[in-house]
């Protein structure tokens, strides 16, 4: 099953995604967003109320992404040993433990939104990952037993602004710029996806630049959700983006930034295509209130 949140006139709509249209089930109230859907034990209630929900045709779509406010999006890094090569942070051995930081709902747009290069950086870099999403609350959960909490999975663009990524040791404001990272198009079900099978390609303007399978990340979705559920209670909706492969363009000789018009597409196998426009954003002055 494939789930997506879009908005279509000034109305918010969510469900299962079959063939060119979107089943809204969110119109009969029973469930507020699509994280309130999420979980293997709302499967069968979700089949039925798609059957009778109102119709959406996918090109009247404006997409968001799957879960628009997630309480939480935790990012791995350096967790290909390629990428972790490459990187100008690599020091000694592998790391033992994931490598973890956040990003915030408000860098995060859906697919064919534009993600914005920020007037304070021009060394915006394209980041391919899968993305994992929780389908329900858990806390301290076993390596063993991390797959049961799963609901699904997309593809994320983690736009990243390397200055402000090494302007100390913490990622976070690299990371965090306004829309410039991106989620979706959709969920995949876990039954219809093959991670260990899976290979992860992000492509700018056609030319594959990043490319590995999903199976090579060195430390595994099990393991990296059971990590993370011992520093919080994962919920319904949470994102995790899994890390990035070899391939990135602060790596190459010379950098290959991501410049306005420019065009990022992150596939993985059995989910489909992220795709996203660069845009400059505009200067503007000091703000108060919601851009």
């Amino acid at each position: 099953m494939r789930l997506a949140t879009g908005v279509i006139g000034t109305r918010t709509v969510f469900g299962p995604v079959i063939g060119d249209e979107l089943r809204d089930i969110g119109a009969d109230g029973r469930w507020t967003c699509l994280a309130d859907a999420l979980g293997e034990a709302q499967r069968d209630e979700v089949e039925r109320a798609a059957s009778r929900a109102p119709l959406v045709q996918l090109d009247e779509l404006t997409w968001l992404p799957p879960i628009p406010r997630p309480e939480r999006i935790l990012c791995v890094g350096l967790n290909y040993r390629d990428h972790a090569a490459e990187s100008d942070r690599a020091t000694g051995p592998l790391p033992a433990r994931p490598t973890i930081f956040t990003r915030f709902p408000s860098s995060i747009v859906g697919h064919d939104a534009p993600v914005v290069r920020p007037v304070a950086s021009t060394s915006f870099d394209y980041e391919g990952e899968l993305a994992v999403i929780i389908g329900e609350t858990a806390r301290n959960v076993p390596a063993e037993h991390a797959m049961d909490v799963v609901a699904g999975y997309s593809c994320c663009m983690e736009g990243t602004l390397r200055d402000f990524q090494r302007h100390t040791s913490q990622f976070i404001p690299g990371k965090n710029f306004d829309r410039s990272g991106s989620l979706g198009p959709w969920i995949v079900t876990p039954d219809e996806f093959d991670a260990g099978n899976a290979t992860l390609m992000t492509r700018v303007n056609g030319e594959t630049l990043q490319k590995a399978q999903i199976g090579d990340m060195i430390h595994s979705v099990a393991a990296v959700i059971a990590y993370c559920s011992t520093f919080t209670t994962l919920a319904a909706g949470d994102v995790i983006a899994t890390g990035t492969p070899g391939g990135v363009g602060y790596a190459r000789t010379p950098p290959r930034w991501l410049v306005a018009g420019d065009v990022v597409e992150v596939e993985v196998s059995s989910i489909g295509v992220l795709r996203n426009r660069v845009v400059d954003e505009t200067r503007l002055e000091w703000q108060r209130g919601r851009p």
